[in-house]
């Protein structure tokens, strides 16, 4: 199983276009190339901090008229966020203020402080719904018009989820739980999403690909299934009409990798479920949007994130990437949550960077797989996930990568496998 692995990821160093933040540690090449001047000048950097950004605040006017009223996209939300207990951090504050994700000023700010800090690929939830885009201006006006965007890498994950009214905005749709969005596609629709997701974004030239195939996270297989009547056989020819699309325009192929939210230690028979769905529709790898299992402590939520990713590597044939989140507090959308059902205690910047440090140590025992480590996230200001800097925290997550990945601050005191928190 581990030599599947690396039979497919033999040449998984050789990342194009891959960009080169100051400070950025240099990884090692393979020891069959020798590492002349040339190479040394244009070596790919060692570790892939990739942090999800989800593409909410700024006006569009679907989103105005139906969800966002205010114009300001969720920020109309996020400021109504209130306090359930004595400590509780709500409103989020953000350092920078309710700045719109679609300003390419603003976005500019965001890839100096990542690419500063060691975060160098920006995952954009990427969204489709009645055979359109939604949400795409602040990958579109935001990313794509910066003018240092070259110093980051990005890619897109497919956020193919259903959407109930009171969703995204509760105090505007109360307890109304009628469908507003259905992510499912019908042939003529996914053909179109694919000849933009090829046309637009996978011939940018900071497209993060891994072996020259640009890398596209779907969120809900199960919703894609949906999409072609719950049948493995169409849904698997869907897939493959995307990577021949993807040949089509001259990439050696497309990398597929399954996403999906939270996780839980699977039993053996569903580990083996899993692991057959994924050889079967031919994903290439697995990365999570939020660290498996949940604790309102983060310290034990973490730990038991890092059983289930042991787990899950252990019976999958495709690398599993591992997934650090900083946080998660929904109140703001959902204000009758209690506190167990968010993350309150232990929730600080060193604790993130401990787990942070688990990650490097497991990629680093993955020798033959890309030095990939995803965050939930760099903007989830909704969900209390964020490395942007905050008037409680400034940049104390981001100094915690820098910490961690860049400075290796820490290299040498090698954490712990596996923490039984029980």
């Amino acid at each position: 199983m581990k030599e599947d692995k690396t039979r497919m990821m033999t040449t998984v160093m050789k990342i194009r276009n891959c960009m080169i933040p100051a400070g950025i540690c240099m990884m090692l090449l393979p020891a069959c190339e020798q590492k002349t001047s040339q190479q040394a000048e244009t070596a790919v950097q060692e570790y892939y901090v990739a942090a999800y950004v989800w593409p909410s605040c700024h006006d569009e006017e679907l989103s105005r008229t139906l969800i966002w009223p205010d114009g300001t996209g969720e920020w109309e939300v996020i400021r109504k966020g209130n306090r359930h207990f004595d400590g509780h951090n709500q409103p989020r504050q953000p350092l920078w203020g309710y700045e719109m994700d679609d300003d390419p000023q603003v976005v500019e700010k965001w890839i100096d402080a990542a690419a500063g800090h060691g975060v160098n690929v920006f995952i954009y939830d990427w969204y489709w719904y009645n055979e359109a885009p939604f949400q795409e201006n602040a990958l579109n006006d935001g990313f794509l018009k910066a003018r240092n965007r070259d110093k980051m890498q990005f890619y897109l994950m497919w956020a193919n989820h259903d959407v109930y009214r009171s969703f995204f905005n509760v105090h505007l749709y109360g307890d109304e739980t009628s469908m507003l969005w259905d992510a499912r596609v019908d042939w003529r629709s996914y053909k179109a999403l694919v000849e933009r997701i090829i046309d637009r974004y996978f011939r940018q030239p900071n497209y993060f690909k891994i072996d020259g195939k640009p890398v596209f996270a779907v969120f809900d297989t199960n919703k894609l299934l949906e999409s072609f009547g719950g049948s493995m056989e169409e849904t698997c020819r869907a897939l493959d009409y995307f990577r021949e699309e993807v040949k089509k325009a001259g990439f050696p192929g497309l990398h597929i990798q399954w996403n999906q939210p939270w996780g839980s230690m699977m039993s053996e028979e569903r580990a083996a479920q899993f692991s057959a769905r994924l050889d079967s529709m031919g994903y290439n790898s697995v990365a999570m949007y939020n660290m498996g299992g949940f604790n309102e402590d983060y310290l034990v939520y973490g730990a038991g994130a890092f059983r289930i990713l042991e787990r899950m590597d252990s019976t999958v044939n495709v690398p599993v990437f591992p997934c650090v989140s900083v946080g998660w507090d929904d109140t703001p959308r959902f204000p009758d949550k209690s506190s167990d059902q968010i993350v309150h205690y232990n929730n600080t910047p060193t604790s993130f960077a401990m787990l942070l440090l688990k990650a490097k140590a497991y990629v680093d025992r993955h020798p033959g797989q890309p030095k990939l480590i995803v965050v939930n996230s760099w903007n989830e200001w909704v969900e209390g996930g964020y490395l942007l800097p905050d008037m409680l925290n400034g940049f104390g997550y981001l100094e915690a990568v820098k910490d961690v990945i860049v400075d290796g601050k820490y290299d040498g005191y090698a954490p712990v496998d596996s923490v039984s928190m029980e």
